[in-house]
């Protein structure tokens, strides 16, 4: 489990790494290239890359970005005492279609055995948490905050967020002015929203306009949710950046 200098959490924790959603703008899928190498596409369980000490045994990204669960980290956020606010699969997206339930599951109870932390999660695929719910009777407790990722108009896995207790969107990369993002009722809002802009220097990177991200902070207001600005921002918006917690 590392430090991290995402604006919004204290660490991330990677048992899982790896994605199949192919997002060109991804920074993990570029770390995961630099520092693995790619052996075929499949899921992969890497329970045996430690030592009796539990120090790992090779390359973090022994199969690049293919989906691989590292089940040797899932102590590490008991060995931390100081409750922390913990991204859980920063590298990955731990409900996407190809991740099994038993990862799932394993994961989450290795946050149950830390329950001092807070712990973050994102996914590409909202409606995944409430199969968990319904399918599997996994519980999830009041620390566990569950967002979903969006970029543009046509991504509207906000609305798969109604239900859902200490829910958050990540609007980020940003892509464009987010059209009918104001006809969402406010009952069916999420409990906070974090905004941020594409990082890196990917040819055809979008930079997005201030209007985009007033609209989006003029909803929120609307709605009484707490709004994240990201440091990515800070050029577009010049102002002292906006950085609210729902906690």
């Amino acid at each position: 489990m590392n430090k991290t200098k995402i604006d919004w959490a204290d660490r991330t924790w990677n048992p899982v790494i790896g994605c199949l959603h192919d997002c060109q703008y991804c920074y993990a899928r570029k770390i995961a290239h630099r520092f693995g190498f790619k052996d075929k596409e499949s899921v992969f369980d890497c329970s045996k890359l430690h030592d009796r000490r539990n120090k790992i045994i090779g390359n973090p990204y022994p199969y690049g970005f293919d989906p691989t669960f590292h089940r040797y980290r899932l102590n590490e956020p008991s060995k931390i005492k100081k409750p922390q606010n913990i991204f859980v699969c920063s590298m990955a997206d731990l409900f996407g279609e190809w991740v099994p339930d038993e990862w799932i599951k394993a994961v989450f109870e290795a946050c149950e055995k830390a329950p001092q932390h807070r712990y973050l999660f994102l996914t590409k695929n909202p409606e995944r948490y409430y199969r968990l719910w319904d399918d599997i009777s996994i519980c999830i407790p009041n620390n566990f905050w569950l967002g979903a990722t969006i970029t543009n108009s046509t991504d509207r896995y906000f609305y798969s967020l109604d239900r859902m207790q200490n829910s958050f969107l990540s609007i980020e990369p940003i892509h464009e002015n987010l059209e009918g993002f104001d006809d969402i009722p406010s009952h069916r809002f999420p409990d906070w929203c974090i905004i941020g802009a594409e990082t890196g220097n990917r040819k055809g990177k979008i930079i997005p306009k201030r209007e985009w991200i007033e609209n989006i902070i003029g909803v929120c207001r609307r709605a009484n949710v707490p709004v994240f600005l990201k440091n990515s921002l800070r050029e577009i918006w010049q102002d002292p950046l906006i950085q609210e917690y729902p906690w």
